[in-house]
């Protein structure tokens, strides 16, 4: 990938350095085995580097090209997928979500605890596939306890590493919402529903409407729901942060996110987090979107599609927004992207309306269309505590010079 002088498109190759010098730091303490990360503005690469190990056991070093699991960095992929299926007149966002898939028709709400177990009511307003794209359709992840809901979504058929895509969504559908429709937001298995639309309404498997429209047409030719046999030298071990100890070490799976064997085609591509990228890949999608929906001759989705779904959409009783006790200040959350709504009060330097969305396993991407700056940062460290993702994104913002 070409990298051009930063101070062609206005940004100081000097201050640059900056960022390896901290992310090197995060590995030379052990507190991290490794990173890639990527800077480009105006559509220019000016930074794409590699520190650390892929595999740090077996001093593996990090290369350019490494296969990361990108988790929740796959929900764009997803929302964008979805839209391009909106322009094609497939659907309407205010659409129930029980239109196309009729057993969500029967999803019950939580609205309390009694002597008998969960005391359950009916969809009010119904769940539409606007909320599945904002996540205030009331569904869960398992990831927390506050809730009896999660419980049953780690028992659930959804967890089930051999079920169908249709299966997996049929489970769901039985649990419990948490709360109605619109009312709150609650990230969760939204995304991998709007995954499901995506094969109904494509009549085509999820997966290969994925490969056919946007990955191929963008060249990434690395991003899949699994890693090929001849390509796992490239994969990236997955690690764990422990919190007490501030060190690394390898990741054998949790509750909230267990193991999965990447070395084999998915039986339900998680539209959520499952897909595999490399820094050079993921690029391309960034720069896309940085691109209004473009990227040389291909055109991914409308410059005015791509615009309404970097817009807030939340209501303001439903912000700030939080992932269990972590509150995301000055954000709000669109189809698919959170979005700078204040940039202040996001605690580390930005723009308004700079969007983009992160993964389980601490790698982060961002597109801010004021600035025409993206950033991207991959790693694998799950259950991180880490500051790492705002210090590229200050160390990025400082280098900015015109």
């Amino acid at each position: 990938m070409p990298v051009i002088a930063p101070e062609l498109v206005g940004m100081s190759a000097e201050r640059l350095k900056n960022i390896g010098l901290k992310l090197q730091q995060y590995v030379d303490e052990k507190r991290a085995a490794g990173f890639v990360t990527l800077v480009a503005r105006d559509s220019e690469v000016v930074h794409f580097q590699a520190c650390g190990y892929r595999d740090a056991e077996r001093r593996l070093p990090m290369e350019l090209d490494t296969i990361f699991r990108i988790y929740s960095m796959t929900k764009p992929i997803t929302s964008i997928a979805l839209m391009m299926l909106y322009e094609q007149g497939k659907f309407q966002l205010v659409e129930p979500v029980s239109r196309y898939i009729p057993a969500f028709g029967n999803t019950k709400v939580l609205v309390g605890q009694g002597y008998t177990g969960p005391q359950l009511a009916p969809q009010n307003p119904p769940m539409t596939i606007h909320h599945l794209l904002t996540h205030t359709a009331g569904l869960s992840y398992g990831f927390f306890y506050d809730t009896p809901i999660d419980e049953m979504y780690r028992d659930s058929l959804y967890r089930s590493e051999t079920a169908s895509l249709e299966e997996k969504m049929l489970a769901i559908a039985e649990l419990p919402l948490r709360f109605q429709p619109g009312s709150a937001w609650n990230y969760s298995v939204a995304t991998d529903v709007c995954g499901y639309l995506v094969q109904l309404l494509a009549d085509m498997p999820f997966e290969d409407f994925l490969a056919e429209r946007i990955f191929e047409p963008l060249g990434m030719v690395d991003t899949a729901f699994h890693v090929a046999a001849d390509k796992l030298d490239r994969f990236a071990k997955l690690y764990r942060h422990d919190v007490q100890t501030g060190a690394f070490s390898e990741y054998e799976g949790a509750p909230h996110i267990p193991w999965h064997d990447y070395t084999k085609p998915a039986s339900a591509p998680s539209g959520g987090g499952g897909l595999v990228s490399t820094m050079s890949d993921y690029w391309q999608f960034a720069n896309m979107l940085l691109d209004e929906g473009e990227l040389e001759d291909a055109r991914i989705i409308g410059r005015k599609t791509l615009e309404f779904m970097t817009r807030n959409h939340l209501k303001s009783e439903l912000l700030p927004m939080a992932i269990g006790l972590a509150a995301i200040p000055g954000r709000g959350f669109g189809l698919g992207f959170d979005v700078v709504m204040d940039a202040a009060q996001t605690g580390v330097i930005n723009s308004e309306g700079n969007f983009g969305w992160s993964g389980a396993a601490a790698t982060n991407f961002w597109v801010d269309p004021q600035e025409q700056l993206a950033g991207i940062i991959m790693t694998q460290l799950m259950d991180n505590m880490l500051p790492f993702q705002a210090d590229f994104r200050a160390l990025t913002y400082q280098a900015l010079i015109d």
